[in-house]
């Protein structure tokens, strides 16, 4: 069974955030740390990740949100190499914020494993032709979400059930039971 890896994105995913959530209800989930969520350095998170999937015993399944989608992009051979999957979500697009210009350029050459890309049409830190464009460069499924904002907390997402099928689809493992369900406005449209 592959460990998941939560990789939250800019400021990290706080409390009711759905990577916070499946991070505390899913057996064997390790959540990457960041020495710094505000500034962040492509440098250092780039290292915080790969260290926290060398130190699995066996193979991974990353799932990202916004900048922590554009950090996996950027790792090196020996991590990518235990990477079995990924759940991109929300990927963020450096060139737009200057904060975040040190993950840029984004690298546009196909991901060695198989990885899906979750996004929105109205995401406000990343158009959704620009997140096609990461999915077609990286040879991602896409799953592109009407109106759902940057799929967060702030848009209405909680436990978030079309994810955890998503990730049930790159890892063969059913999660529906971990996470204690209470809906959110997005959730709630999903499912209807």
């Amino acid at each position: 069974m592959a460990s998941i890896i939560i990789v939250p994105g800019w400021r990290d995913s706080g409390p009711g955030h759905w990577q916070s959530l499946w991070a505390d209800a899913l057996p064997g989930a390790v959540r990457v740390k960041q020495d710094d969520w505000i500034t962040p350095s492509r440098k250092a998170w780039v290292a915080s990740i790969g260290q926290t999937i060398l130190a699995q015993d066996g193979p991974v399944v990353i799932v990202a949100h916004s900048l922590g989608c554009i950090a996996t992009t950027h790792l090196p051979p020996e991590a990518v190499e235990k990477i079995q999957g990924a759940l991109l979500v929300a990927p963020a697009d450096p060139e737009r914020r200057s904060i975040l210009a040190d993950f840029a350029p984004v690298p546009y050459q196909p991901l060695p494993y198989r990885s899906i890309i979750v996004a929105s049409s109205n995401d406000p830190y990343c158009p959704v032709r620009t997140a096609g464009a990461y999915a077609r460069a990286w040879g991602s499924e896409f799953v592109r979400l009407q109106m759902a904002g940057h799929i967060n907390i702030e848009s209405g997402f909680g436990a978030w059930p079309l994810g955890l099928a998503l990730l049930q689809s790159l890892t063969g493992e059913s999660y529906a039971a971990s996470i204690p369900y209470t809906p959110h406005s997005n959730d709630a449209l999903e499912s209807a």
